[in-house]
């Protein structure tokens, strides 16, 4: 499995999730915006599990609107780095935010990122969807296909 595409196509995702957060910015669910907010924090957390820092957010920190997209191109980028400079099968111990150890390796955690986001954007889209927005198709097979147009 190719991890960089689907880092690829995950960055895709949050970029436009985060133009239709600021479009939309006085409708946006609280909800979801926390999600967004869990989302990039959780991929920074991952990251830094990786490279051996702790100076990141909490996975429910709340950040500023202003400051989504910066942290989305960071997260991207840091694990474009990993993915180049560290072997995928090595294992990484850490400890998660109840306190509990455990060893993965950066396949597993840079795989999880990607997971990790889809199913929060899923979640996103039913809070768009209650909240009568229309919510962003994120799905892979669609990014794909518009890959080739």
């Amino acid at each position: 499995m190719e991890l960089t595409g689907l880092h690829e196509y995950s960055h895709h995702c949050n970029l436009n999730l985060i133009t239709l957060f600021e479009e939309h910015a006085s409708e946006v669910p609280e909800k979801a915006r926390l999600l967004l907010d869990h989302i990039l924090n959780a991929h920074e957390i991952w990251n830094f599990r990786i490279l051996k820092r702790t100076d990141h957010h909490s996975p429910w920190d709340r950040l500023k609107p202003s400051a989504l997209r910066d942290i989305e191109n960071e997260n991207y980028h840091t694990s474009l780095s990993i993915l180049k400079n560290e072997e995928l099968q090595k294992l990484i111990e850490y400890t998660n935010s109840k306190g509990q150890t455990f060893t993965n390796s950066v396949f597993d955690m840079l795989f999880h990122v990607v997971n990790h986001a889809t199913y929060h954007r899923a979640q996103i889209a039913t809070e768009f969807r209650n909240a009568g927005l229309t919510p962003l198709v994120t799905d892979y097979i669609f990014y794909k296909r518009d890959l080739k147009l």
